[in-house]
């Protein structure tokens, strides 16, 4: 195998497919990044088993055909380190690639493309048609509430649901649940429910842009498919059993809290800064048109924040962990929020005043 490419045209995509591959890896192969040169176009491929990335490199001029897998990261980082409008050769020579250009000159160590797997490929069921940029927005309105490595193994990802006219995303680690939803034109006898794993809400999430163009997602009973430019991504879903999640929204509160947005996070930044470390837990106290916050720590240090808002229930206490709340008012992108609480036990429900297509549960606890 031999190619030529500028550094400016492969760079990209390096870092790109580079994200998909895990540092530390059961199979060394997964650690490399699979090149295939056939039929004048050049393709890389990375995967972790459970997320793949393929892109169609633009501007490669294929030399002599062939396939191998070169190490991602030195790759990338050689390739980030060249100057800018650099040229690269590679040549591939026995069981290392010779990486030139200009007077500098690399020799890697590769493995056999025979080694690399493919994520096996699947009929899809589904095919949802909708604008790129709705889409990048509502998994980026729930994508930070799913669980990181929780047993409850079918948390540690994102629930798209697609029923007539509609498509919802869910997220939650027991503590916290975020959703969103986007209308489409897709019509189906009956909703369908996926889990999509985070490491490939995380990827698909780089590959999109805040753009007007079509994107289509398709959804099969094992994988997602979808085509971004020039990047073909695919993801194994996980086969596990969504919580129920209408029966985690609260319902019925009676204590309304209409807030600034940017004003009530810069109250709940400042008093973090006091809050403990660990349970990172505060205070919020309501009175007539008021809110006031409380944090303290093991170091005897105290914080204390009132905020005016509209507010015109009864008094009342209750206690949150500040990240979950910051979390919410960093993906909430209106001027001002609803709180919408009923008493110290029970979970809170943030929304936005303008729009109902978010909404955001938080769960209380004990200070």
């Amino acid at each position: 195998m031999k190619l030529r490419i500028s550094r400016d045209d492969i760079l990209t995509p390096l870092q790109i497919i580079s994200g998909v591959v895990e540092r530390k890896q059961t199979m060394p192969v997964l650690s490399n990044i699979l090149f295939v040169a056939e039929q004048g176009k050049v393709a890389i491929t990375g995967t972790n088993m459970e997320v793949e990335l393929v892109c169609d490199l633009q501007g490669a001029e294929v030399v002599t055909e062939g396939r191998v897998t070169i190490p991602a990261r030195k790759l990338a980082d050689i390739c980030r380190s060249l100057p800018n409008n650099s040229h690269i050769e590679l040549t591939l020579e026995g069981d290392k690639v010779q990486l030139s250009s200009g007077k500098s000159s690399f020799t890697l160590s590769t493995l056999p493309a025979e080694q690399f797997p493919n994520i096996e490929e699947n009929n899809h069921d589904v095919a949802i048609s909708f604008n790129q940029k709705d889409f990048k927005s509502m998994i980026e309105a729930t994508g930070f509430a799913m669980a990181q490595q929780d047993v409850r193994y079918y948390l540690n990802g994102l629930l798209l649901e697609v029923g007539s006219g509609y498509v919802r995303a869910v997220a939650t680690d027991g503590h916290r649940l975020a959703m969103a939803s986007v209308t489409t034109d897709v019509e189906l006898a009956e909703e369908k429910q996926v889990i999509i794993p985070r490491k490939g809400i995380i990827e698909l999430g780089r590959l999109l842009s805040d753009v007007d163009d079509e994107l289509v997602i398709s959804i099969g009973s094992s994988h997602v498919f979808s085509q971004i430019g020039h990047y073909t991504f695919t993801s194994k879903l996980i086969d596990g059993k969504f919580p129920d999640y209408n029966r985690v929204i609260p319902k019925g509160g009676d204590k309304t809290i209409i807030a600034d947005r940017e004003l009530l996070k810069g109250m709940f930044s400042r008093a973090s800064i006091l809050s403990h470390e660990n349970i990172r837990g505060i205070q919020l106290q309501l009175s007539h048109n008021q809110l006031q916050v409380f944090a303290n720590n093991p170091e005897h240090e105290h914080a204390e924040d009132c905020l005016d808002v509209i507010y015109e229930g009864d008094e009342l206490q209750i206690g949150f962990n500040v990240s979950y709340l910051i979390d919410v008012l960093n993906v909430i992108t209106d001027e001002s929020v609803k709180l919408t609480l009923s008493n110290p036990n029970s979970s809170a429900l943030i929304e936005s005043t303008e729009y109902n297509d978010k909404l955001y549960v938080v769960m209380p606890m004990r200070l």
